[in-house]
């Protein structure tokens, strides 16, 4: 059960067209059984409940691949907005936000009201309820730094609870939630600082951008600015009148390899140059797919069947350019990256992304 989110492709959200595709940014899926709304977290738990058969739980699609033969069953649509306070001290304040909040939306009003510590994750599209699920994260931030506990629909038990943050699981883009449908997202908690500046940047390309040091911290609206600058030109940011933007954003997590792995890698990667890699959680290495994909011979464009591509702004997006490509195509190209990537390194790559219906 997926919880994710983008707003529809199409200008309102059709009544007769069951196709998935009206619900996705990459503009690709299949028809659903059935579609239904839930606008609260009471009819969204309702609707759960009462379904007998498969479910599918979606905010709008920035993180789902469907297949071309859809979704058998149900689909819910997450449309449940809303944030209050539900603690504070001088120093922090803490906000519950629904499952169906935009994501930036989000993100925009904790800027403006000098609330530190999400900064970094502008212009993420998406659903509030999907941030714990594949635990979001960009330019050195993660919501799980933040969150603070996570309000669930559990279908076995049929009970609402809240689970702490220490028991998400919380691992890089992953959560006890990826890829397991017991458990319908309603609500996240996020305790936030209050700060006029941000956190101390960690990312070496967003210090470049803002002219500091790694480390430094900028005031929140220069920070904002800058990551959706940065996502912009990275084709990262929803933007109908762009192709490059038709995509789940990065479609390959970086890989983490342990310390033979990663010998093996620069070893195959002798004569290219140094394989861009940061140290990970005990004696593990992250790599940049971004560069194992470009120098295994698919640059920014690389075309695949039907009109996909690789995005010509980032070799990390796979993108439906022409509107009118399949789901098969797509995952024609995403398989054929990944199996030259680990042709040329020995290094297998994994789709972000939920894959719904479909595989690579």
């Amino acid at each position: 059960m997926s919880d994710v989110y983008a707003q529809p492709t199409t200008g309102a959200e059709p009544d007769t067209s069951h196709r998935l595709a009206h619900y996705t940014t990459l503009r690709l899926g299949g028809p659903a059984g059935r579609v239904v709304t839930a606008r609260t977290a009471d009819e969204l738990v309702r609707a759960v409940r009462e379904i007998t058969g498969p479910v599918l739980v979606l905010a709008g699609g920035s993180n789902v691949v469907v297949g071309d033969d859809g979704f058998p069953g149900t689909v819910v649509l997450v449309r449940s907005r809303g944030l209050r306070v539900v603690d504070e001290d001088a120093d922090t304040v803490t906000v519950r936000v629904e499952a169906g909040e935009p994501w930036d939306e989000l993100v925009a009003r904790t800027v403006a009201n000098g609330w530190s510590g999400l900064e970094c994750l502008s212009g993420i599209p998406g659903s509030t309820g999907a941030t714990p699920i594949q635990n979001v994260g960009a330019y050195g931030q993660e919501v799980a730094e933040t969150i603070t506990g996570v309000r669930v629909y559990d279908r076995v038990t049929g009970a609402t609870e809240q689970i702490a943050a220490a028991d998400c699981g919380f691992a890089y883009r992953s959560s006890i939630f990826k890829y397991h449908d017991r458990r319908v997202v309603l609500s996240v908690d996020f305790r936030l600082a209050r700060s006029p500046l941000s956190g101390p940047v960690r990312y070496a390309e967003l210090a470049r951008a803002l002219d500091v040091e790694v480390g430094d911290r900028v005031p929140l609206a220069d920070a904002r600015a800058a990551v959706l600058r940065l996502r912009a030109g990275k084709g990262m940011v929803l933007d109908a009148a762009d192709p490059d933007t038709w995509s789940v954003g990065s479609f390959f997590t970086n890989p983490v390899l342990d310390q033979a792995g990663y010998a093996l890698l620069r070893e195959r990667a002798a004569g290219i140059g140094e394989p861009p890699a940061w140290p990970g959680a005990g004696d593990v290495v992250k790599v940049s797919a971004a560069w194992l994909i470009d120098k295994a011979g698919f640059g920014k464009g690389h075309p695949g069947p039907e009109g996909v591509a690789i995005s010509t702004k980032h070799t990390l997006a796979l993108t439906n350019r022409s509107g009118t490509a399949s789901t098969a195509a797509l995952v024609a190209l995403a398989r054929e990256i990944r199996d030259g990537v680990q042709s040329r390194f020995a290094v297998t790559l994994h789709p972000e992304p939920v894959l719904i219906n479909c595989t690579i």
